[in-house]
C-alpha cells in the first residue's frame, strides 16, 4: 500500500486529502493517507469566531460562486444545502476619496457621472484604446503600477488599481506582478490590444452567447456571488475535517522532510514521531515549507524563501444600527494609500450576510497593515481601536465607541506575487523534477482565494496519483 503524507491542514491540505481519498476509492487504488496539522484544529486561516451573536471571520469571508472548484467540493461533500449566498448589497462597492465614499461605477454613464475620477483622469482613461498607448513590453514581468500608469494613467492607478491590490492581496502595486496576480488582464491586453477594446468585444460575444443559451465571463474575469455558510466559512473546514476522521492528526509539527530509508521520503516531527511516505505533499505556507525542505534541497528552500508575505490586522466592530447614519447598503469600501488613512478599508459584513450580527446591530470589519504598512501588525489593541475609530469617523461619520470589539493579527497573512514570481515558479518546477513524489500546493503559488486553493488541491491530487 502506497503512503501519502500531507503536511498542512489549511483548506488546500484538507481538500487534497479529501480528493485523494475520493479518487482512490473511485479507482480502487489502495492508499494510506495521513494529514499532519500543527494547530489543535485544522483550517489554517479559515476561522469563524462566533461571540455575543456576532460572526467574525478571522481570515477569508467566502468564495465566489462563478468558479466551479469550491462549489463542486461542497456538492461532493454533501454540504451544498448549507451554503449561504450574500445579498445584492455585496454588488455595490465603494472607494473613499476626497473626503467621501464613491460607489464604483458599473457602466459608461455611471462612470461619467462619478466624481471618483476627475475629468482629466477620465479623458486619460478614454485614451486607453488608442494606438498612442504603449503595448506591453515583451519579455518583461511588469508591475501592476507600471501597467496602470501605462494603460490607464496615474489617477486610475491611485484610485482604482492600488486599492484593488490592497483589498485582494494587501499588496503594493509597485512590487506586484501583473502576470502572476491578474493573468487574465495580461491575457486580454495581448489578445485584444487594450482593456476597453476587450470589454467591447467580449460584451458582444456575451450577448451572442446569452442568445444561444450560454454565459461567458466578463472582460475583467469571472464575477459571481460571494458565498459562505450561515455559521461562517469555517463550516467548510469543519465538514472536511469531520469527513476525514482517521486521516487528520492535529497538534503535530513537522520539522523536516528528508530522504527516507524504506520509502522515498521521511517526515520528521517535533514530538519525535516519523512517517515514511511514497508521496509528500507540502500544503504549508512557503516560508514554513522552506524550513522543512532545506535539508532535502536547499535550492528549493531558497526559492520558497523568496516569496514574501504581507501582515494584516483585522478589527471587527459591532454597533447598534441606530447609531450609524450611513446606509451601509454595500460590500464596503477601500481606501487609496494617498488618502493618508490608517486602514486599507472596511467590509460591511452584516449588510452582505444578514446573520453576521444580532438583530438591530451591525458588524464592520476593518483591515490594517499589508505590504505598505508592515509595522501596523505590532500596534497595541488600544492603538488599533483608536486608529480604526478615526477612519470610521472620517469615512462614515461614526462617532463613539463600538459595543463589540475583536482584533485578530496575522504576521504573515497573504503571499505576495511580486515581480519574478513566475520565474520562481518555473525554477521550482525544474528543481522538483529531481524529487518525484514531492509536491507543493497551497496559496503561495498560483492564486490566494478559496477557489484557487481547491484548484491547487485538484492539481496536487492528480500529480500524487500519477506517482502511485
Amino acid at each position: 500500500m502506497k503512503k501519502i503524507i500531507i503536511i498542512g491542514g489549511g483548506i488546500s491540505g484538507l481538500a487534497t486529502a479529501w480528493l485523494l481519498r475520493a479518487q482512490a476509492q473511485a479507482t480502487g487504488k489502495e492508499l494510506e493517507i495521513t494529514l499532519l496539522e500543527k494547530e489543535a484544529a485544522p483550517g489554517g486561516k479559515i476561522r469563524s469566531i462566533r461571540e455575543e451573536g456576532y460572526t467574525c471571520e478571522w481570515g477569508p469571508n467566502g468564495f465566489l460562486d462563478s468558479k466551479p472548484q469550491t462549489l463542486d467540493l461542497c456538492r461532493a461533500l454533501g454540504v451544498e444545502g448549507q451554503l449561504h449566498r450574500s445579498n445584492d448589497n455585496a454588488r455595490k462597492r465603494f472607494i473613499y476619496s476626497g473626503g467621501e465614499l464613491h460607489q464604483l461605477p458599473d457602466g459608461g454613464p455611471a462612470f461619467l457621472r462619478s466624481r471618483l475620477i476627475s475629468w482629466p483622469g477620465k479623458f486619460r482613461l478614454a485614451m486607453e484604446p488608442t494606438p498612442f498607448i504603449a503595448s506591453s513590453p515583451v519579455g518583461v514581468d511588469e508591475t501592476l503600477a507600471a501597467f496602470g500608469r501605462r494603460r490607464l494613467g496615474g489617477e486610475a492607478l491611485d484610485k482604482l488599481i492600488a486599492p484593488m491590490v490592497s483589498g485582494i492581496f494587501a499588496g503594493d502595486p509597485e512590487t506586484m506582478s501583473l502576470e502572476s496576480c491578474f493573468p487574465r488582464i495580461a491575457e486580454l491586453e495581448r489578445e485584444y490590444g487594450g482593456l476597453i477594446r476587450a470589454m467591447i468585444m467580449l460584451g458582444k460575444k456575451k450577448k451572442k452567447d446569452i442568445a444561444d443559451g450560454k454565459v461567458v465571463s466578463s472582460a475583467a474575469g469571472p464575477g459571481g456571488v460571494l458565498t459562505s455558510f450561515r455559521d461562517g466559512i469555517q463550516f467548510l473546514s469543519e465538514a472536511l475535517t469531520a469527513s476525514l476522521a482517521g486521516i487528520v492528526s492535529s497538534d503535530v509539527t513537522v520539522t523536516a522532510v528528508e530522504k527516507g530509508a524504506s520509502a522515498p521520503y521521511r517526515v520528521v516531527c517535533s514530538n519525535g514521531s516519523n512517517y515514511e511516505a511514497d508521496v509528500a505533499i507540502v500544503a504549508s505556507p512557503a516560508y514554513a515549507a522552506a524550513e522543512m525542505l532545506n535539508g532535502l534541497d536547499n535550492r528549493i528552500a531558497a526559492l520558497l524563501q523568496q516569496i514574501p508575505y504581507a501582515s494584516m490586522t483585522v478589527a471587527c466592530f459591532g454597533y447598534n444600527r441606530e447609531r450609524i447614519n450611513y446606509p451601509l447598503d454595500g460590500f464596503g469600501y477601500l481606501i487609496p494609500k494617498k488618502e493618508g488613512c490608517n486602514t486599507l478599508g472596511t467590509l460591511w459584513d452584516s449588510s452582505m450576510f444578514e446573520n453576521r450580527a444580532p438583530e438591530g446591530k451591525v458588524l464592520l470589519r476593518s483591515m490594517m497593515g499589508g505590504a505598505c504598512f508592515p509595522e501596523y501588525v505590532k500596534l497595541s489593541d488600544d492603538e488599533v481601536v483608536t486608529r480604526v475609530r478615526k477612519d470610521l469617523q472620517a469615512t462614515m461619520g461614526i462617532d463613539g465607541a463600538p459595543d463589540f470589539v475583536r482584533i485578530f493579527r496575522h504576521p504573515e497573512a497573504i503571499p505576495q506575487y511580486t515581480v519574478g514570481h513566475g520565474a520562481r515558479l518555473q525554477a521550482l518546477k525544474e528543481s522538483l523534477q529531481a524529487h518525484q513524489g514531492l509536491i507543493l500546493t497551497g496559496n503561495s503559488y498560483r492564486g490566494i482565494g478559496l477557489n484557487d486553493c481547491v484548484a491547487a488541491a485538484e492539481r496536487a491530487t492528480d500529480e500524487a496519483l500519477a506517482c502511485v
